[in-house]
């Protein structure tokens, strides 16, 4: 198994002394395999936001962050293997990147108390901190965007979906299946049909998919895919001329590799995101100025600005601030990873904190609790400017339906607990 640490790493490592260990952050990455188009930027921001941190920081709280990296290829499988072999280096948090191998973590990680930071996947009933102990899907997740994407599409509609057909274009595995529940939920409260389709891994080829919705007529189509799929998909849709303002990806389908391959016929396509876009934001200067001019990125260097790197950045961001808290919460700055668990569970991000990183306005603010591990569920639409090659936030950061949604974590999260026998907790 190969893995890769970030240029500060080796300093603590090779000391003698009493000097404190490395503050030490897995990076579960995938630069290999179908979905490394969309695994490579985001582990590059996620990489390069802590070589930042050490290079004009000296680390968090002075000691230096250490990125163990190691290839899933976005296998379930090798994703386990990986945690295995890492946990044991003092892991203060794990980022899987990937719905399958977080499910497959979650009992184990549990079991060891150390963190899981699911970022907008993975298990969305983890948002129950009453069952979910170590495991953190802020600031949002996929039932949350599938209400935003909703919601959106009945304020396009003139404010009523009623009558209307969506179409659910997904992955098939458990990332593209996550958001069905809520969908359902939401057809029979707004009167809309639903139907879903599905894409086999990896997805290169769709076209019967999309003759089905030619066929179908859908007035909407929500689309959860991931890697080589999203590219296919909106080439796909602009084949046989879906109205692209009509057509929606989840924020895992909306990075610039999704449409510029497209071309014109890619213009006007949306996607959710759970943060801003955009590479004007003080911190990519510093990133440019101590990490890339120095010849210590993690990647080549080209995609700094892009959605899925600045994605990598932001949770990179939200690991270092709850490092942060831990340090300060423990009169110590080496952490262990039930400090970090309990910072994170704590973990409070407002505007202030992200303005002192160089990120004012990347996100909506959010406070996490014991009882909520998903924060405030808020959501942007994006949408793709062909002409420009960019893409700008054509909405607001807006709430999700909660009292859909709600019901639905109580009971998904109450039939884990039943069947692994957790007690509830935050009494």
């Amino acid at each position: 198994m190969k893995m890769k640490l970030t240029t500060m790493a080796l300093t603590a490592l090779m000391a003698a002394g009493p000097a404190m260990a490395d503050l030490v952050f897995p990076s579960l990455s995938y630069r290999t395999g179908p979905f490394a188009a969309g695994g490579i930027p985001f582990a590059d921001g996620y990489a390069d936001y802590f070589t930042l941190l050490n290079e004009r920081d000296g680390g968090i709280g002075g000691i230096p962050a250490r990125l163990l990296e190691c290839e899933t290829a976005y296998n379930t499988e090798k994703g386990v293997e990986c945690y295995e072999s890492t946990k044991g280096e003092g892991a203060l948090v794990y980022q899987p990147l990937s719905t399958g191998i977080t499910y497959q973590l979650i009992p184990k990680a549990t079991a060891d108390g150390i963190p899981i930071h699911s970022m907008g996947y993975g298990r969305t009933s983890a948002k129950n901190g009453k069952v979910f102990s170590h495991v953190f899907n802020y600031p949002v997740n996929y039932w949350d965007g599938a209400s935003v994407g909703v919601n959106h599409f009945k304020k396009q509609a003139g404010g009523s979906l009623e009558g209307k057909k969506i179409t659910l274009l997904h992955f098939n595995g458990a990332y593209g299946k996550e958001p069905i529940p809520t969908l359902e939920a939401l057809s029979a409260q707004e009167g809309f049909s639903l139907n879903t389709i599905a894409i086999d891994y990896p997805g290169q080829e769709q076209k019967s998919q999309w003759l089905q919705i030619r066929r179908e007529r859908p007035d909407y189509v929500l689309f959860w895919g991931w890697g080589v799929m999203n590219q296919v998909a909106v080439q796909e849709a602009s084949n046989i001329r879906f109205p692209m303002e009509n057509f929606m990806g989840i924020w895992w389908s909306g990075a610039e590799l999704d449409v510029i391959p497209a071309g014109d016929g890619a213009n006007g396509y949306k996607a959710l995101q759970f943060h801003n876009v955009g590479n004007d934001f003080p911190v990519f200067a510093d990133i440019q100025k101590h990490v890339l001019d120095t010849g210590k990125a993690a990647g080549a260097g080209d995609q700094i600005g892009t959605v899925l790197y600045n994605r990598g950045v932001y949770a990179a961001f939200l690991a270092a601030e709850a490092a942060k808290a831990a340090q300060a919460a423990n009169g110590t700055k080496d952490i262990t990873p039930a400090m970090m668990r309990d910072a994170m569970e704590a973990l409070k991000i407002d505007e202030a904190v992200m303005a002192a990183a160089g990120l004012p306005g990347f996100g909506p603010e959010f406070q996490v609790t014991c009882e909520n591990h998903g924060g405030g569920g808020m959501a942007a639409v994006s949408q793709w400017d062909a002409a420009a090659q960019s893409w700008s936030l054509v909405s607001e950061f807006e709430a999700s339906d909660n009292a859909i949604i709600e019901p639905l974590i109580m009971a998904d999260s109450k039939a884990y607990a039943d069947e692994n026998a957790i007690e509830g907790r935050c009494n």
